[in-house]
């Protein structure tokens, strides 16, 4: 066991109570107790809290853990609730897990986004299960008077070995309420994990597959009116006269009229490239689409309406003109190691916007009042929302309240809560309940895209084929995706990273695994022409460079430990036989490490009627101590699958400021048939606490393919998608 200093007190980790009926709660702020102590302590009221997440435990031994973390798929409903009932020694099956409200006073960080909710949530979910379970210990120990390190529990049932005495949580939690919360509690070594590191099922499964509400778009209440929205066509573009009439004579419809929804304090999360909309409000959600089209409106251009061909040359143009203030590491002397070089290879690598296109389109509930707002629905920031909304409506921020449902995806998208504004605005002139609910083409054209990128890769090759200088170039709309401490720097003498970034009325946001989506891809499909031409394998030939950054680094602020980086890779290595004689079977790697987390892949295609098909991707991963296994592979497999089909198939186009595509009739996914037949994941063991899960596996994806296509049809993929750009030869397909 782990000793471990809470640092907690019973304002800022613990709060216990009587319950009704005996029992007791743990509240607790999952994030605050890495904070410092605050001087004052409240005194502990006699009643149940409503906290941020707390543990509830009944007389019968029930316990409740509330996940205050929004689900958007990635599992964290499940997997954090794990932690707390692994450290309390509770059985699951007497778990109920239920999502915790809004609670800024208790949270800290309570959001989704960037694969950081285990990896923050670690050790102070351990706490909270370990505190719980010493103060229910040590009201046993004063009940039998005997010492607490006499005792030992298991799923829930605390026993004295000696004197052959049991009891249950629920027995002794009255009891325990009266315990001071432990200044150190002993922590589990990991080696003695039950439930983490198992296979558990969604806690959401079963209301998923039977259909139950969980959704945004479930939620119904009596009486509420259905709200859409309509934004300008382009981006450049504003109102400039409104003809409602006709839509306002269509039945069931209340109200048409303009609002605008940009708060007077903004948060970072307030991206809206269309903050003055046409709302209209009606009674059922066909009533207001049909109305919706009848609307007859004038568009003004207030800015230049931009073209994906103006894009390109922007970005072209901004990389061959970067200066010295773009530089943003630079290692010994490129230049000249780059003159005195016996091999230069120079790439451009290229990707296009991309829409998110969540399952479930944006929708919010809001109920305003004159004195409160109620909101529920989809968010990925449900905290800075409550904020905008507060600045917004001119309302306190105690008097809002944000209820968080479970997202049909995510992936960066509900990091921007510009509809819930929209739908807080909408109520507040009805002065009725009001569900918001955007079309797919709402939502495809709205903005917050992932940005188009450009990046130009350039390496040196001594005469023994060493890599001796390296240099990287990148600049993206409104992002910078340069990494400039990541592999391979510290690897090679001569090192230069260079990012800028092109400025776009069109707004972009985070997307999957934000920048890396792009880079990792182009960097590593770049290493794999850059091994070929020094004439080494190409997992040999990264390894190499491993080698050098663990044995004598370059430069102090490497953001990697090239030790796991390097296990990852030899893992995947010996799993997928690499090396071996495989006829028919064209093999790709790729290895990254974004959010705290390494992977490695291998991509083996095959042909078939000269068209190309994923046959298996293995895949290595590293991300400390695995949490739930069923929902580590479900976020590996599904980052692989995106990666794949957004590098392959999808892409968002300009012309006059719009975009060209608006539904998947014509913005492409992958299919159900063009998936991967097999994807087997393996886990490096290790005690190292875990770090994300569902961004990582998504970036190394991009460059295996790219590398593998290479040596199914000898062509280099440069340019995304890779099923319709135009490389050196002709496009693939793929089957």
């Amino acid at each position: 066991m782990t000793l471990i200093t809470t640092q907690f007190n019973r304002r800022s980790f613990l709060k216990v109570s009587a319950a009704a009926g005996g029992g007791m709660v743990l509240g607790f702020s999952w994030l605050s107790g890495c904070m410092p102590k605050t001087e004052t302590a409240l005194a502990i009221p006699e009643e149940w809290f409503d906290m941020n997440g707390f543990i509830k435990i009944g007389d019968t031994g029930l316990v409740t853990i509330f996940s205050p973390n929004p689900e958007i798929g990635q599992n964290v409903k499940t997997s954090m609730p794990m932690i707390v009932a692994e450290e309390l020694d509770v059985d699951w099956k007497n778990v109920v897990v239920e999502q915790a409200k809004l609670n800024t006073d208790l949270y800290q960080g309570q959001l989704a986004g960037g694969s950081q909710s285990i990896r923050r949530g670690w050790e102070p979910l351990r706490m909270a299960g370990a505190t719980a379970r010493r103060m229910l210990m040590e009201a046993a120990a004063n009940e039998w008077k005997v010492d607490v390190n006499e005792l030992t529990t298991e799923k829930g049932v605390i026993t004295h070995k000696r004197s052959g005495k049991s009891t249950t949580y629920g027995a002794v939690a009255g009891a325990a309420v009266s315990i001071p919360v432990p200044s150190e509690v002993e922590l589990k070594n990991p080696a003695d994990f039950k439930l983490v590191g198992s296979r558990v099922r969604n806690v959401d499964a079963k209301k998923i597959i039977t259909g139950q509400p969980l959704f945004g778009l479930d939620y119904h209440r009596e009486g509420m009116l259905i709200a859409m929205i309509v934004h300008p066509p382009a981006f450049g573009m504003k109102l400039k006269s409104l003809d409602d009439q006709k839509a306002r004579s269509m039945p069931g419809i209340r109200d048409v009229f303009t609002i605008n929804t940009a708060p007077e304090e903004r948060q970072w999360s307030d991206t809206n490239a269309f903050p003055e909309l046409i709302a209209v409000v009606g009674t059922s959600t066909w009533q207001v689409m049909k109305a919706k089209k009848a609307i007859v409106a004038e568009w003004e251009q207030v800015t230049p309406l931009e073209n994906t061909e103006d894009h390109q040359d922007q970005l072209a143009r901004a990389l061959e003109n970067t200066t010295e203030a773009d530089v943003r590491r630079i290692d010994g002397q490129p230049d000249q190691a780059f003159a005195k070089a016996a091999k230069v290879i120079e790439r451009t690598f290229t990707a296009p916007f991309l829409a998110h296109n969540t399952m479930e389109p944006m929708n919010f509930f809001a109920d305003v009042t004159e004195n409160k707002a109620e909101l529920v629905g989809p968010i990925q920031t449900p905290e800075y929302m409550e904020k905008s909304i507060s600045s917004l409506l001119g309302m306190p921020l105690e008097n809002i309240e944000v209820k968080m449902t479970r997202m049909g995806g995510g992936f960066g998208r509900r990091l921007y809560g510009h509809f819930g504004l929209e739908a807080a605005a909408i109520s507040q002139r009805m002065k009725a309940p009001v569900k918001l609910v955007y079309t797919r083409e709402d939502d495809i054209s709205q903005g917050t895209y992932r940005p188009a990128y450009r990046m130009t890769f350039k390496a040196g090759l001594n005469a023994e084929n060493e890599l001796m200088a390296y240099e990287v170039k990148g600049v993206g709309i409104d992002s910078n995706p340069i990494f400039a401490n990541r592999f391979p720097a510290g690897t090679v003498d001569n090192y230069r990273a260079v990012g800028t970034a092109v400025t776009s009325n069109i707004s972009t946001g985070a997307w999957r695994a934000p920048n890396s989506n792009f880079t990792a891809g182009a960097e590593q499909a770049f290493l794999d022409e850059v091994a070929e031409a020094a004439g080494q394998d190409p997992i040999d030939f990264r390894l190499q460079l491993f080698e050098r950054a663990i044995s004598s680094p370059v430069g102090e602020k490497n953001d990697y430990e090239p030790a796991r980086y390097a296990g990852v890779l030899k893992l995947v290595k010996e799993k997928a036989n690499w090396g071996a004689d495989m006829p028919g079977v064209s093999r790709g790697v790729a290895a990254y490490f974004c959010h705290n987390s390494y992977v490695a892949q291998v991509i083996d295609l095959i042909k078939v009627e000269d068209q190309i098909k994923i046959k298996k991707v293995w895949c290595a991963v590293d991300c400390g101590i695995v949490v739930n296994l069923e929902g580590a592979l479900n976020q590996i497999e599904g980052g692989i699958i995106d990666g794949i089909g957004h590098a392959m198939y999808s892409e968002l186009s300009f012309v006059n400021g719009a975009p060209e595509q608006s539904n998947f009739h014509n913005y492409r996914l992958i299919r159900h048939a063009e998936a991967p037949l097999e994807i087997e994941t393996f886990f490096v063991e290790n005690d190292i606490s875990p770090t994300g899960l569902g961004e990582p596996s998504l970036p190394p994806a991009i460059g295996a393919l790219a590398n593998a296509m290479y040596r199914a049809t000898r062509q280099r993929y440069y340019n995304q998608p890779f099923s319709t750009a135009a490389q050196k030869e002709r496009s693939l397909e793929m089957i």
